[in-house]
């Protein structure tokens, strides 16, 4: 038994070592250096090799994303932790979101950008995307409350517009010098109770 449990350790010690040779290389040369040939290279297992952990590069992708999946949620609830005020929390959160896309392009495009078959929003999503989601969910929730909305729709709006501000700031499509009050109009929009509240 020692021996098989020895086995899968150096699989999934090399599993990991594929993922972060993948990060690494994307975040120094774009996605587009990420080729078989080049981790095969990176990581000094033939490409085979490879193909035994992930069946393509989008797996490989995907597994990245799932990494970042990760480490987001985490950056989210520290950021909202102890934020009793909603207006406070998702300042907080879409401070955390926008600075985590312009830090890491590479990672926020593995998640967000490139095509993969990870599944979102279904039972069946994997559960760092769901506890990503469940940030802003959490952030959210009073509000929806407050309007008799669906805090996952709100959850839903709020990610779709930092997705936004995130995509179009990285393109230089919009004014960087206007960054702040686009975050304060966002929050303002979201947390204004509807007339007769």
């Amino acid at each position: 038994m020692a021996v098989q449990q020895r086995r899968e350790r150096e699989r999934a010690e090399r599993h990991l070592l594929i993922i972060r040779a993948a990060r690494e290389l994307a975040e120094a040369e774009g996605w587009g250096a990420v080729t078989t040939r080049r981790l095969s290279e990176a990581v000094e297992y033939s490409q085979p090799v490879l193909y035994s952990h992930f069946a393509s590069r989008g797996a490989i992708v995907a597994a990245v994303a799932v990494e970042g999946f990760e480490e987001l949620a985490a950056a989210l609830r520290a950021a909202r932790a102890g934020l009793a005020d909603p207006a406070e929390a998702l300042r907080a959160l879409a401070g955390v979101y926008l600075g985590f896309a312009r830090e890491r392009p590479a990672l926020y495009a593995a998640m967000f950008v490139h095509e993969t078959d990870l599944e979102f929003g279904t039972e069946d999503s994997p559960a760092p995307l769901k506890a990503a989601f469940g940030e802003f969910a959490a952030v959210v929730g009073p509000l929806a409350a407050a309007r008799g909305g669906d805090p996952e729709t709100f959850a839903e709006v709020l990610w779709g517009a930092l997705h936004g501000l995130a995509v179009l700031a990285a393109g230089r499509r919009l004014r960087p010098q206007h960054h702040d009050a686009r975050v304060d109009l966002l929050i303002r929009q979201l947390t204004a109770l509807p007339a007769g509240r």
